[in-house]
């Protein structure tokens, strides 16, 4: 445990990555799909890129300070926020001084960019912040506690292993889920990380989950994969307002972990003309019966379904089987 002799910020600064983009020479940029971030783990995995041969990527974060960090009374000055990106492999750390938003004091913005020589396998992704505490200026006064990996190689964003996934018969299986065996999935927010209990008494779920190729089973495959992948958005949303911690005054704090990233994530779609503190404030209300909590179901549904892909995977698997029927007619 590191001892400072001079305050500190007590809550840990919250760091996400918002977006990312890759370039080549000669090529156009590529911004990457969201399926290329992952906020539960917390990895960018830039091997998604279709560009090959790119050289250089850019990427878009965010980080959240605590709200005792902008206080008129606090007791530093000069307040500056940081994104830090290291890797011991190659020994490379790179910085990018992140701003304000004018909306809201306490989330500030801005962009890193790297090379793809700067990083060997994977980077950590981390926020600091200091500021000028009794005259001595540049002194870490906080730093986030849940960071980010920068995978340049990954084609699927996963920390240690693959999002929890566990396939087995709901007739059989746990008591718990045995009342629900016409169900084809259930998703369980409890743990640490969020687990997706598949059926396998539905007839057919394993081959359409696994099919692979420009056949039906695949094109089926990948609405139900979106489709599950909208249902552990919503559960884990819903798991993670429904779990918050209140400060002094009563309002609600942002948790760490997975459940503060989806917060943070789905949050600017739910209510976009609200800043990160205070649309959580807005929600946490009208869940407790202050507002209309009925209203607001339609935006967390959209910002599920945006999340888990469904639109996009609609739109590819419409295309997919009109192009099979125009082959079988041939």
């Amino acid at each position: 445990m590191k001892v400072f002799p001079y305050p500190r910020l007590r809550a840990a600064t919250a760091i996400a990555v918002d977006g990312a983009a890759v370039t080549a020479p000669g090529s156009p940029r590529e911004a990457l799909a969201a399926s290329a971030r992952s906020v539960i783990d917390r990895v960018l995995a830039l091997g998604t890129a279709e560009t090959e041969g790119w050289d250089a990527a850019t990427l878009k974060i965010s980080a959240t300070v605590p709200e005792s960090s902008t206080r008129h009374d606090s007791p530093w000055t000069d307040l500056a926020v940081y994104a830090l990106l290291t890797e011991g492999a190659t020994n490379t750390r790179l910085t990018a001084c992140l701003a304000p938003t004018a909306d809201d004091p306490c989330h500030w913005a801005g962009e890193l960019n790297l090379a793809r020589a700067d990083i060997s396998d994977r980077a950590r992704l981390s926020a600091q912040v200091v500021a000028t505490v009794d005259g001595v200026p540049g002194r870490l006064i906080g730093e986030s506690k849940d960071d980010w990996f920068i995978d340049v190689s990954a084609e699927v964003p996963v920390r240690d292993r693959p999002f929890e996934t566990v396939r087995h018969s709901f007739a059989k299986g746990p008591h718990w889920l045995r009342r629900m065996k016409d169900a084809p999935w259930i998703v369980d927010p409890s743990g640490k990380l969020p687990t997706v209990h598949i059926n396998t008494d539905v007839e057919g779920i394993d081959a359409l989950l696994d099919a692979d190729g420009r056949g039906i089973e695949s094109a089926v495959g990948e609405l139900l994969a979106a489709q599950m992948a909208s249902d552990i958005w919503l559960a884990v949303f819903h798991a993670a307002l429904g779990d918050l911690e209140l400060d002094e005054w009563g309002r609600p704090l942002f948790p760490g972990g997975w459940r503060g990233s989806v917060l943070r994530e789905m949050l600017p779609d739910i209510l976009p003309e609200q800043p990160l503190e205070t649309a959580l404030r807005t929600l946490h209300q009208r869940r407790v019966g202050v507002g209309g909590w009925t209203d607001v179901q339609p935006r967390i549904h959209y910002a599920a379904a945006r999340r888990g892909g469904a639109s996009t995977t609609l739109v590819q698997a419409v295309r997919g089987l009109e192009r099979l029927r125009r082959e079988d007619d041939e």
